[in-house]
């Protein structure tokens, strides 16, 4: 008796796709989780990112001026590098009707960078060349987004300084801007981003097809063989774990600041020296993190390669694991083998 074989309407998935595609999105939030750890431990210090906020600040200046008359912003010195920003106008409040902004390392949107690069990376089923060509464009307009978003402190700040001149409310505006932006506006603008090139590029079905058949160019393994450079770029990675806990427990400024610190803190006090105490212990504390950080870097870049497959379609590691099949050795007979037949014919059989 024949059976018939229902077909599968086309576009739907069994549970088991299912569940393969949620252990392969599942990596996504783990690698993020990862590399926000990475960028939280590397920019404690408030300079980490010193020369991208420079460049940014001296762009936001520039432009400023460029858009809204000479003189509405000047560049200054924030912890001895040129990241502050003044903006300037009649209305603004305060003695100099100016209003100073600093270019933290958050506002250099290098922490935007990594998480659409790695949301972009962590996307399967797409060429590498792709995937690096797909980065480098919306990094581009991460850069540009970035400063337009700076560009428009001033025009709401004018706005409301006009009607509240010289009053310290007009800037509400501006922070409350900013905390929206900061908080959840430019991750919503970040996820967009990536799922409108997710779909264009038909990224679920590259994905369903990817946990069939791996067919990336390169992936991550663990490197097998070492050399003297490796072992060197282990030990500048430990020498960076030593100079982070001598910043720490060694360095007599910071034990000094420390002691400052603690002491402010038991009796309440509110001074410039203790406000001084807390920042040296602080940065102390950062670059420790920062060292570190960089250090678990060395160690993690040095203990994994880029392996590419074989000629075969096989990886190195797959290979290295294979079994080796052993070639059949024939049997020699020996004294004790039993001949057929005549001694003649035995004799003939050996030398056939």
């Amino acid at each position: 008796m024949a059976t018939t074989v229902k077909a599968r309407p086309e576009g739907d998935m069994s549970w088991k796709e299912v569940g393969e595609l949620g252990l392969r999105y599942g990596r996504i939030p783990a690698a993020l989780l990862l590399v926000e750890a990475f960028y939280w431990f590397l920019t404690l210090p408030s300079d980490t990112l010193a020369p991208i906020q420079v460049t940014e600040a001296w762009i936001w200046n520039e432009l400023t001026n460029l858009i809204y008359g000479e003189g509405s912003a000047v560049i200054s010195h924030h912890n001895g590098w040129l990241t502050r920003i003044d903006l300037q106008h009649p209305s603004f409040p305060g003695p100099f009707n100016t209003v100073g902004l600093y270019v933290s390392d958050e506002c250099a949107g290098v922490h935007e960078m990594i998480f659409l690069s790695m949301l972009v990376m962590m996307t399967d089923g797409v060429p590498q060349r792709q995937k690096i060509r797909t980065i480098i464009v919306m990094c581009g307009l991460v850069y540009i987004l970035n400063i337009l978003r700076l560009l428009v402190f001033y025009p709401i700040a004018v706005n409301d300084c006009v009607d509240l001149q010289g009053q310290q409310a007009c800037l509400n505006s501006m922070w409350e801007y900013h905390q929206r932006v900061y908080e959840w506006g430019f991750l919503v603008v970040l996820v967009l981003m990536w799922l409108v090139w997710f779909i264009r590029i038909g990224g679920p079905e590259r994905t369903l097809d990817a946990t069939k058949n791996d067919s990336s160019p390169w992936r991550f393994e663990r490197r097998r063989q070492w050399g003297r450079q490796h072992w060197l770029v282990l030990g500048i990675a430990g020498l960076m774990f030593l100079l982070a806990m001598n910043s720490i427990y060694s360095d007599e400024e910071a034990l000094a600041a420390r002691d400052t610190m603690e002491l402010c803190e038991y009796a309440s006090l509110l001074s410039a020296q203790c406000s001084q105490a807390q920042q040296r212990w602080d940065d102390a504390i950062g670059y420790a993190w920062s060292l570190s950080a960089l250090g678990l870097a060395f160690m993690v870049g040095t203990s994994v390669i880029v392996a590419r497959p074989n000629e075969d379609g096989t990886w190195p590691s797959e290979s290295r694991n294979t079994p080796e099949v052993e070639e059949s050795v024939p049997v020699v007979k020996g004294h004790h083998t039993k001949t057929e037949g005549s001694w003649r014919k035995g004799q003939a059989k050996e030398e056939e």
